[in-house]
């Protein structure tokens, strides 16, 4: 990880017929990113469109039977043992036939069940009309009858059918109802006598399946005329109308018969509903193979049409980009598909020089792949640059822990991590559609590091769910009498004095005593700061350093005195030096010391040190010496000199060097970018990779034009890097601030939820019920605030720390990545798409 892969630019000659066989072994080891030669040729004219058209037409029929089969509750296999390979072009016919006979089959199965519930439909509404409307039929008869036993002319129009009611009978959906009646009044002025009754059960859709309420009625009316009227009114409602005899002995006989073929059509409906689960039990168990063999050989035609045909059409030409380690690999699939297919014509594959930047390519493993994500998130390395992922994988959890430093929290996030990992192949298998699990899952190696790092930084800050642990016995010792302490509220106890300090440390982080002390915050407030700006300046000082390895590897020797040195000094005379002053200040001063001049009273300010140091001011004290030790005074001049000397070099120094220097034009190294070199890698490896690697450091140099652009790029660049130093070194003190605010926020909940319920004393219930409920409050505020939020926050910062303060002194981050052709890497992308 310390740098990319070297990389190749390769060409490729393929016979056409083993083309399909070898592009297929490449994909499957995932090893070449091919380039597009025909970038100037449409794609609809490209040699190999016809077989992507028919792999779209296979894929739609896939979608199509997939649809059908989830409609129908059929399970479909996910996670396959084994994912199948590409068929054989030969296979690919019979393959195709397959799906379109099952296609077709399903399709016959669909039409003809739609057709069968409709046909159950309509006799199920016909059913239900003569059953409900029954009652409507027997009043009209009642009055009938009345009407002829007081009228004898009536009874004569009735004989004659002259004046008889006229009625239609149908069914129409619940909701129509209200506009419908409205309708029918209008159009027949009142004239309509409309009856109804709704269906209790709901009737399904043939077509969409889904479930309909409906309203069985009867209107009576009058007139031809105004029969024509109704029939137009319920065909623009969508209402079905079914014949319905007058006399009650017909109407029981056609329910009769009605009943009789709805036995029989259900009967039908079920074994043809169980003959289309089993075909499509069939094509469940196939299809996640189809759809992976199908996506297999869509991407291999798409891959192909990125080759060129040589003049003879004899060959099929590509380039690629291929890891040099990985070269064997290549010609290895190149051979085996020739065999598969049977070819007599072999291919081969040669190494060719570019002047073009080859991608970027970092072999990972799924411990490093979250850092590497984490820097890939900020910009991809330019080709062969050091790769700072490898430092991230300590620094990264360590400055975490720094701001998270807290032993019970560093427990939890531990466990989760642990959870997760032992349980990443289950996880990986179900593949979560949660995008928050996903992020969390693909860090969990990142996470499991912070917890370790959080648990002895905890144990460093002596914090533990913002309580103290005393393992070792406090090296402070309490002098007072009983009668004392219990008259003063606060007492004081004095490092000089032996009898309330052993004058032996504490054998390892802070003294359990602090968490009593009243003045506990002014102290974990100096020691967090001051270690805050040494892991900074530490930090900023091996990013400096790191810059070392790209000058040197790209042979950028005059960077080395004109940019690196003048950088590094300037930052050594300056911060490292507030550095050495802190350490300086630790040794020399105690309340124990016997001299005068080196007590607690006359310790000076580190800060006000280095104020004056700049600003060459004084502080001076009373009975105390401003300086810590004989001579800082000349050191302190000789710093700010040296300081001031490097802006100057850091500015000019290399617009002067590119102006006078004579630069030496390479001629040997030719830049085909394309064209075929008989140069097999075998042959002299060590040659060509001295060539790429040249290669890819004069693409990867500034050629300026003018001495006024680069003075105004070495401007901005000085510029950049001198305020830098400042607004960087005082960056790092969010690793003081947020420990503070992490340390404090965890004593405020302990204090303010969890404490109410500690009061409780024998006998006494109520306190044990209300500790059982703060508990609970306190418990999940912990997890909610303490773990999650100030988590996710230092974790922010953090990653702000690595990609500006540590990564800006080195990293470029102006490469490409390496996007193998991988099925692996397709089908999962397809999926996620899905």
């Amino acid at each position: 990880m310390f740098r990319s892969e070297t990389m190749a630019l390769c060409q490729l000659f393929i016979q056409p017929e083993s083309a399909y066989q070898s592009v297929s072994e490449l994909g499957e080891t995932g090893t070449v990113q091919f380039r597009d030669l025909n970038g100037d040729v449409n794609y609809f004219q490209r040699k190999f469109v016809s077989e992507v058209r028919r792999c779209d037409e296979m894929e739609r029929k896939l979608r199509y039977m997939e649809s059908e089969v989830r409609k129908d509750g059929v399970p479909i296999q996910d996670n396959l043992p084994e994912l199948p390979r590409a068929p054989n072009p030969r296979a690919i016919i019979d393959l195709e036939a397959n799906l379109e006979k099952m296609g077709n089959d399903i399709l016959e199965l669909s039409q003809n069940a739609v057709n069968l519930k409709s046909n159950y439909l309509e006799l199920t509404e016909l059913r239900h009309v003569l059953e409900k409307t029954q009652v409507f039929f027997t009043e009209e008869e009642a009055n009938d009858s009345m009407n002829r036993t007081l009228n004898e002319d009536v009874q004569i129009q009735s004989v004659t059918g002259h004046g008889r009611l006229e009625f239609v009978a149908g069914v129409i959906i619940r909701e129509r109802v209200p506009a419908f009646e409205r309708m029918l009044w209008r159009i027949s002025r009142g004239n309509v006598f409309l009856r109804q009754v709704g269906l209790d059960q709901a009737l399904e859709d043939p077509a969409t399946g889904n479930q309909m309420f409906k309203t069985a009625f009867v209107a009576f009316f009058q007139g031809e005329q105004l029969k024509s009227r109704i029939k137009k009114v319920c065909s623009g409602f969508h209402a079905s109308l079914y014949p319905c005899p007058h006399t009650p002995a017909e109407r029981s006989e056609m329910l009769t018969g009605v009943r009789t073929r709805l036995e029989d059509l259900n009967m039908i409906l079920n074994e043809t509903r169980d003959h289309r689960q089993l075909v499509l039990r069939n094509v469940a168990k196939e299809l996640p193979n189809w759809t992976i063999m199908v996506r297999k050989m869509k991407a291999i035609y798409h891959t192909m049409n990125l080759f060129n045909m040589d003049v003879s059409k004899k060959c099929l030409i590509g380039e690629c980009w291929v890891p040099i380690s990985d070269l064997n690999i290549v010609r290895n699939c190149l051979n085996e598909g020739s065999r598969i297919c049977g070819s007599t014509m072999p291919s081969f594959l040669n190494v060719i020089y570019t002047d073009e930047s080859p991608p970027t390519f970092n072999r990972t493993n799924k411990f490093t792949r979250g850092f590497q994500n984490l820097i890939d998130a900020y910009g991809v390395a330019s080709y062969r640059e050091v790769n700072p992922a490898l430092y991230t994988i300590i620094t990264f959890p360590f400055l975490f822990s720094v701001m998270f430093g807290d032993a019970g929290h560093g427990v939890i996030m531990t466990l989760f991590a642990l959870f997760m990992i032992l349980k990443e192949k289950k996880f990986m298998s179900q593949k979560s559609k949660s995008e928050i699990w996903n992020i969390f899952f693909a860090g969990r190696y990142i996470v499991l590091l912070m917890g370790i790092f959080s648990i002895y930084t905890g144990v460093i800050y002596n914090d533990l769910f913002s309580k103290s642990m005393n393992l070792f016995g406090s090296s402070w010792s309490i002098p007072y009498d009983t009668q004392t302490i219990r008259d003063f509220h606060s007492l004081q106890l004095d490092p000089a004095d032996k009898s309330s300090y052993k004058q032996t440390p504490y054998p390892m982080g802070v003294d359990p005593v602090w968490a009593l002390a009243q003045n506990k915050i002014i102290f974990l407030n100096s020691y967090k700061m001051k270690l805050s700006i040494i892991f900074g300046v530490v930090h900023m000082i091996f990013g400096v350093c790191m810059s070392v390895c790209n000058i040197m590897y790209f042979k950028k020797y005059p960077s080395l005195f004109l940019e690196f040195l003048p950088q590094l000094l300037f930052l050594i005379v300056l911060f490292f030096y507030l550095v050495v002053l802190m350490f300086v200040k630790w040794v020399l001063y105690s309340a124990t010391i016997g001299e005068k001049r080196f007590s607690s009273r006359c310790a000076p300010s580190v800060l006000i040190t280095f104020i004056n140091m700049i600003l060459q001011g004084h502080t001076k004290i009373p009975g105390c010496d401003e300086y810590m030790f004989p001579g800082q005074a000349i050191i302190q001049y000789v710093c700010i000199g040296i300081a001031i000397v490097c802006i100057p070099v850091m500015l000019f120094g290399k617009p002067v060097y590119f102006l006078f220097a004579k630069r030496n034009k390479s001629g040997g190294i030719i830049h085909s970018n394309g064209t075929t070199q008989d140069i097999e890698l075998q042959s002299d490896p060590t040659q060509t990779l001295t060539s790429t690697s040249e290669t890819a450091a004069s693409g990867t140099k500034h050629e300026e034009d003018s001495f006024g652009e680069l003075m105004i790029h070495q401007s901005i660049h000085t510029i950049e890097y001198v305020l830098s130093t400042i607004s960087h070194t005082a960056s790092y003190l969010r690793l003081w601030a947020l420990s503070l605010a992490h340390g404090q926020l965890s004593e405020v909940l302990w204090s303010m939820v969890l404490r109410q319920g500690l009061g409780a004393e024998e006998n006494n219930y109520v306190f044990s019920i209300v500790l059982f409920f703060s508990f609970a409050a306190w418990a999940f505020f912990t997890l909610a605030i303490l773990v999650m939020m100030e988590g996710l926050s230092a974790f922010l910062h953090t990653l702000r720390l690595h990609w500006v303060e540590f990564m800006s002194k080195f990293y470029e981050g102006q490469g490409y990545p390496f996007q193998p052709f991988c099925f692996k890497s397709i089908l999962d992308a397809e999926e996620s798409e899905e």
